[in-house]
C-alpha cells in the first residue's frame, strides 16, 4: 500500500485501501469539472443507444447495437451547433451521425475501420441516392418471385472458426443459393441483395450478439455451458430476407416522409466515407476543415467487435488473418490489443501521449491494475495494457480533432465510464482533462439520469456501483 501511495504522489493515510485512495483522487478531479456537470433529463438510455432507432426508417434495417440514435444526433446538433457546415465522425459505425446530420443540411465525413460498418454506410448511400426505379423493381421482383429457390448453383458460404455451424442446414443452403442467384444481377442490385442478407444473418442463425462474443443457442452443435442458452424463435431464411427487402422498399418509398417531414425542405448534405483507422486517416486531413466532431468511440469495456460481427465479416470475405489484423487495428478496447507504436504512426503525437502519461488519476489506476495483475487478482492480465492503450490512442484522436476543427468548433462525445477490479475508471473526467491539455475547453458533461450497472463479476467481488453515462461537449477556443 505504501509504495502505491508514494508512486501516486499522495500522502499515505494509515488503514486506507487502494480503492479508497483512488476514490479520493477521482473526487478531486470531479470537483475540478463540477462547473460542467449537468444531469440532463432529456437524455435516456434509449436515446444514446440503438433502441430509439428501431422504428426509424432506414436506421432500422440493420441492428447495429453499438450505435446511438438519429434522434440524439438531431437533439445535439440543434443544441450545440447551427446545423450547418461540415461534420466529422472519426468512429462512424453504421453511419447514424452522417445520415442524420446530412438530413439536416450538413456535409458529413466519417471514418470507419470495420468492413461491416463500411458496407452499411456505402449501401445505404447507394439505396437512397443512386438506385433507379428499375433497380427497385428488380428488388421487389426478388421478394415476390424468390429466384434463389430455382437456382441450380451454389456459392460457398464463407466461414470463420468462430462462425462454423452458425446456421441450420436448410438456412445455410438457402444462403448459398441466394448468393449464387444474386451474381446474375447488376452491381448495384447485387449490393442491395447482399445488404438485405447481411441484415438477417443473426435472426436466421443459432447466434445472438452479446457484448464481447456471440452466444450460441442450445440447438446448435456447439458445446453448451452449465446454463444452455435459448435464443427463442430462429427465423426461416425466406421469411426473413423477404421481410427485410420489403422493409427497405417501404422505407425508401414512403416511410421516411413521416419521420423526416420537418427536415425535408433542407437540401441533404454530401456524405463521404473514409475506410480505415482513425489513427491512420485523421493525420491526412486538412487543418481547420471541420465545424463539429460528433462521435461515439469504442468504449473501454473489452468488447471485441470483430467477434460480435463475425457472421457479417465472414460473409464480406474477411478471413482469419484479416480478423486478426482488424482486431489489432481497432482502438484499444479489447484485452487482445497489443500496444501500438503511436509515434511511428505520427511523430507529432508526443503532446498527446504526454497528456495521457501525465494524467494523475489515470496513472494511479494503471498502477493499481498492474499491482492487481501481479497479485493474480485480475481475471485477464491484458486489462492494464488495454486501458493504457485506450487513453493514449484517444489522446491522439483528440489532438487530431483539435487540429482539424475550426476555431469555435465543437467536439461532442458519447461514452461510458467503466470499472475494473473494483476501480471505477471515470473516462469522462480523464478524457476531458486530456482534452484541456490539448487545447479544448470543457463546456459541459451531460449526465444521463439513469446510470449504468456493473457486471455480475464486479458486483459479486466489489459491490454495486452506478457508473455515469455521459455526453461530453468540448469547445475549441
Amino acid at each position: 500500500m505504501k509504495d502505491f501511495l508514494e508512486d501516486s504522489g499522495a500522502v499515505a493515510t494509515i488503514g486506507k485501501s487502494d480503492l479508497e485512495f483512488l476514490g479520493e483522487m477521482d473526487s478531486r478531479l470531479r470537483r475540478r469539472f463540477e462547473h460542467a456537470f449537468v444531469v440532463d433529463p432529456s437524455l435516456n438510455r434509449q436515446l444514446v443507444s440503438f433502441q430509439d432507432s428501431k422504428a426509424r426508417p432506414a436506421y432500422r434495417w440493420f441492428k447495429y447495437k453499438e450505435a446511438f440514435s438519429a434522434s440524439l444526433v438531431e437533439l445535439l446538433l440543434s443544441r450545440h451547433s447551427k446545423a450547418h457546415g461540415r461534420l466529422l465522425d472519426p468512429f462512424a459505425g453504421s453511419g447514424t451521425a452522417l445520415f442524420a446530420s446530412s438530413a439536416m443540411g450538413m456535409s458529413a465525413d466519417g471514418i470507419e475501420l470495420l468492413p461491416i460498418g463500411q458496407e452499411l454506410i456505402e449501401t445505404r448511400y447507394c439505396l437512397e441516392r443512386k438506385f433507379s426505379p428499375g433497380d427497385f423493381a428488380i428488388l421487389d421482383r426478388w421478394r415476390q418471385v424468390r429466384p434463389w429457390r430455382r437456382s441450380k448453383g451454389k456459392q460457398s458460404l464463407p466461414e470463420l472458426r468462430i462462425t462454423a455451424g452458425a446456421y441450420p442446414p436448410e438456412t445455410a443452403s438457402s444462403i448459398e443459393a441466394f448468393l449464387a442467384a444474386a451474381e446474375a444481377e447488376a452491381p448495384l442490385v447485387r449490393r442491395a441483395l447482399r445488404f438485405a442478407l447481411l441484415c438477417v444473418l443473426e435472426s436466421t442463425s443459432y447466434t445472438r450478439k452479446d457484448g464481447q462474443y456471440l452466444r450460441w443457442d442450445f440447438r446448435s452443435a456447439r458445446k453448451q455451458g452449465s446454463k444452455p442458452f435459448d435464443k427463442g424463435r430462429i427465423l426461416g431464411f425466406d421469411e426473413a430476407v423477404c421481410a427485410k427487402i420489403l422493409e427497405i422498399l417501404s422505407d425508401l418509398e414512403g416511410g421516411r416522409e413521416l419521420f423526416d417531414a420537418p427536415l425535408r425542405p433542407r437540401k441533404r448534405g454530401e456524405i463521404r466515407l473514409f475506410p480505415g483507422s482513425s489513427l491512420d486517416i485523421l493525420p491526412t486531413f486538412t487543418a481547420s476543415s471541420y465545424d463539429i466532431v460528433l462521435t461515439s468511440p469504442p468504449y473501454c469495456n473489452r468488447y471485441d467487435y470483430t467477434r460480435t460481427y463475425a457472421l457479417e465479416l465472414a460473409l464480406l470475405g474477411i478471413d482469419e488473418c484479416g480478423m486478426s489484423d482488424l482486431r489489432q487495428s481497432m482502438l484499444s478496447c479489447t484485452v487482445e490489443n497489443r500496444a501500438k507504436d503511436l509515434l511511428a504512426i505520427n511523430g507529432k503525437w508526443s503532446a498527446a501521449i504526454e497528456a495521457a502519461e501525465c494524467q494523475d488519476l489515470l496513472q494511479a489506476i494503471l498502477r493499481y491494475l498492474e499491482e492487481e495483475k501481479r497479485q493474480g487478482r485480475l481475471n485477464n492480465n491484458g486489462i492494464p495494457r488495454m486501458v493504457r492503450g485506450y487513453f493514449q490512442e484517444m489522446a491522439c484522436v483528440i489532438q487530431e480533432c483539435a487540429r482539424v476543427l475550426r476555431r469555435g468548433g465543437t467536439v461532442i462525445v458519447v461514452n461510458d465510464n467503466v470499472r475494473y477490479a473494483g476501480a471505477s475508471v471515470s473516462v469522462d473526467l480523464i478524457l476531458s482533462d486530456i482534452a484541456e491539455h490539448l487545447g479544448f475547453q470543457t463546456e459541459k458533461i451531460l449526465i444521463l439520469p439513469q446510470g449504468k450497472g456493473n457486471s455480475s463479476q464486479q458486483m459479486g467481488e466489489h459491490g454495486r456501483e452506478s457508473l455515469r453515462k455521459c455526453v461530453y461537449i468540448w469547445r475549441k477556443p
